[in-house]
């Protein structure tokens, strides 16, 4: 017997009614099914794998990641959320900082159920908020000990660092891993103080380029005051030879002579004729 086309249509209907009644939890997830209604409200504190389940009206499943996800908080709206993210503090000075701070994070699945009673929210939810506020409040305590010039420079990865480890000290009874926060552009400070800051370091490095500079010239200088040592030492070691031993010079000459008699020659002796053992004949 052939199905009717109204039997069919309720066919359709109640497999769209099913598959409405179901959620899902995805690949490298972890859920928790919501109840909101009835005698068991609540939440179902059974962490639920990857798969398919029965949510009957009234009942949801909340998803947390288990892997590494990364999220920026920034004042683009091509990254994070299209609104103004960026995070405002202050130096010990008072001056105004900005920044663009990314997180990485992950959720523990053995206290999912712990992270959703204590906030109630999904992820997003959870990112946009709590660990925002959460964030800020580090970095406005952490920033309000240190100078400008020491954020912007050597000491940027050390209160980035402050503050991760912080922030990942709040959350972890809770379930949520945070595992690292990066500074996701430059940090933008007033005009004035770039330009401060900036003047200092140039000053800086060319007070090093001079310094480096003075220490090749005196190297230099050292170098030729030993080289001239070395000659006059050894001046006066041939000195202190001939003074002692007057053949020296004659048998310095005899090296370097020739063999050849000059062609002109005065009335006195011929160099090197009539000695015999360093005796005259």
């Amino acid at each position: 017997m052939r199905n009717s086309p109204s039997r069919n249509v309720w066919i359709i209907a109640a497999s769209a009614l099913a598959l409405a009644a179901c959620g899902q939890v995805r690949p490298g997830y972890v859920g928790l099914k919501v109840n909101q209604f009835g005698s068991g409200a609540g939440v179902s504190c059974d962490p639920l794998g990857v798969g398919t389940y029965f949510t009957p009206v009234g009942t949801h499943i909340e998803e947390y990641p288990v892997f590494t996800n990364t999220y920026t908080y920034s004042a683009s709206p091509t990254e994070g959320n299209v609104t103004n993210e960026e995070f405002n503090f202050q130096d010990q000075s008072g001056v105004a900082i900005a920044a663009d701070i990314g997180v990485s994070y992950s959720a523990d699945p053995e206290k999912v159920c712990i992270l959703f009673q204590k906030y109630r929210v999904g992820t997003d939810q959870l990112i946009a908020g709590p660990l925002r506020n959460e964030i800020r409040n580090e970095l406005i305590n952490a920033a309000a000990q240190m100078q400008a010039q020491d954020i912007y420079g050597p000491k940027k990865q050390d209160l980035l660092a402050t503050v991760q480890a912080r922030t990942a000290g709040y959350f972890a009874p809770y379930g949520l891993r945070v595992e690292k926060l990066f500074w996701a552009n430059n940090i933008r400070l007033p005009q004035s103080i770039q330009d401060q800051i900036t003047a200092r370091i140039a000053n800086e490095n060319a007070a090093q380029a001079a310094q480096a500079q003075i220490a090749t010239v005196q190297a230099q200088a050292q170098q030729r005051i030993a080289e001239a040592q070395g000659e006059a030492q050894a001046i006066q070691i041939q000195a202190q030879a001939l003074k002692t031993n007057p053949q020296y010079a004659e048998l310095k000459a005899i090296e370097k002579w020739d063999g050849r008699l000059p062609t002109y020659m005065s009335s006195g002796p011929l160099p090197f004729i009539g000695r015999t053992g360093g005796e005259e004949k």
